[in-house]
C-alpha cells in the first residue's frame, strides 16, 4: 500500500455523525462514555479559562465553548484535520480534541510508519502542554498515555523499554484514573499496559520490573467493558489482551470479542473506524 502522509479523508459515509446544533449535546454522553470528556458548554469553558490562567486563549467563555463544540463536531464527523487544527489553535484547552484527532487519524489513516510515529509524538507534546496547564483534567493525562502507548507500539519492545516509555504511560494512566475512576478508555489502556509487557517480555520479568500482572489486565478490561459495553474499541482491546496474555489458547474468545466489536453500531467516525478494523481482523 502506498504511503499516505497527508490527512487522508475519512473513508466511510459520515452523514449520520454530523450532530448539528443541539444534537451534539444530546448524544454527548454516548459519544464520550469512553473518555469521560465533559461537554464544553459556557460553564465548562469558563472553568477551563480560569484553570489554565495565562495558557488560556484570549476568548470569552461563550466563544471558547462554541469553538470547542465545533472542533468536537469535526472530530465526530471524521474531519480529523479540522478538529486537530481547531483544537491546536486553542492551546492546552484544545489539546484534548487535537491530540485525539491526530491520534485516531494516525492509528487508522496513516500508512507510513515514520509519519505515524511523528504524529503520535506530536500528540504526546500537546498532551504534555495540557498536563502543565490543566493538571486536574483527567484527559490531559489520558491523551498523553494514549499517544505514548501508540508511539511505543511502533517501536521494538527493547527500544520502547530503553526509552522509559512504559513508566511514563503508567504514570499518566494512574493520574487519569485517580482524577476519573470511571474513565473507561484509561482502564482499557491500563489493561493493555499489563498485557503488552507480559506478552513481550514474559510474566516474571514483566512482573518484577514493571509490576505487570495478568490479573490486573483482566480486571481493567472487565471494568472497561462494564462501563462501555457498546464501545467497539473496548471489545477490540479485550481481544488483544486475551491474545497477548494467552495466545492461541484464547484465540476463539479473542475472535468473539472482535466479532462483537464489528457488530456494534458506531456512534461517530472513530467508532466506525474501530468497527471496520474489527471486521478486517475476522474476515
Amino acid at each position: 500500500m502506498a504511503a499516505r502522509t497527508g490527512w487522508a479523508a475519512f473513508p466511510h459515509d459520515a452523514k449520520a455523525y454530523a450532530y448539528p446544533g443541539d444534537a451534539l449535546k444530546k448524544v454527548w454522553p454516548k459519544l464520550h462514555a469512553g473518555d469521560a470528556e465533559p461537554f464544553p458548554d459556557d460553564k465548562r469553558a469558563s472553568a477551563l479559562i480560569k484553570a489554565a490562567g495565562k495558557a488560556a486563549p484570549k476568548l470569552d467563555a461563550s466563544t471558547l465553548a462554541s469553538a470547542l463544540q465545533e472542533a468536537w463536531r469535526a472530530f465526530h464527523s471524521g474531519d480529523f484535520k479540522a478538529a486537530f487544527d481547531a483544537g491546536e489553535k486553542l492551546g492546552p484547552i484544545g489539546a484534548s480534541v487535537a491530540a485525539k484527532a491526530i491520534g485516531i487519524h494516525a492509528t487508522y489513516l496513516v500508512d507510513d510508519e515514520a509519519e505515524k510515529l511523528k504524529r503520535f509524538e506530536q500528540a504526546a507534546k500537546l498532551a504534555e502542554g495540557a498536563i502543565k496547564a490543566l493538571p486536574e483534567e483527567a484527559n490531559s493525562h489520558y491523551r498523553h498515555a494514549f499517544a505514548l502507548g501508540r508511539y511505543s507500539q511502533g517501536l521494538s519492545i527493547a527500544k520502547a523499554l530503553k526509552q522509559g516509555i512504559a513508566g511514563k504511560v503508567r504514570e499518566s494512566l494512574d493520574a487519569a484514573l485517580e482524577l476519573a475512576p470511571k474513565h473507561a478508555e484509561a482502564h482499557t489502556a491500563l489493561a493493555l499496559y499489563h498485557a503488552e509487557i507480559i506478552g513481550k517480555i514474559g510474566a516474571m520479568i514483566g512482573g518484577l520490573t514493571y509490576g505487570a500482572k495478568a490479573s490486573e489486565a483482566e480486571k481493567h478490561i472487565r471494568e472497561a467493558l462494564r462501563l462501555t459495553p457498546a464501545s467497539p474499541i473496548a471489545h477490540i482491546e479485550h481481544g488483544n489482551v486475551l491474545m497477548l496474555l494467552y495466545g492461541d489458547r484464547k484465540e476463539d474468545a479473542a475472535a468473539a470479542a472482535y466479532e462483537k466489536a464489528a457488530g456494534l453500531k458506531p456512534q461517530d467516525a472513530m467508532e466506525a473506524l474501530d468497527a471496520a478494523y474489527a471486521r478486517s481482523q475476522i474476515e
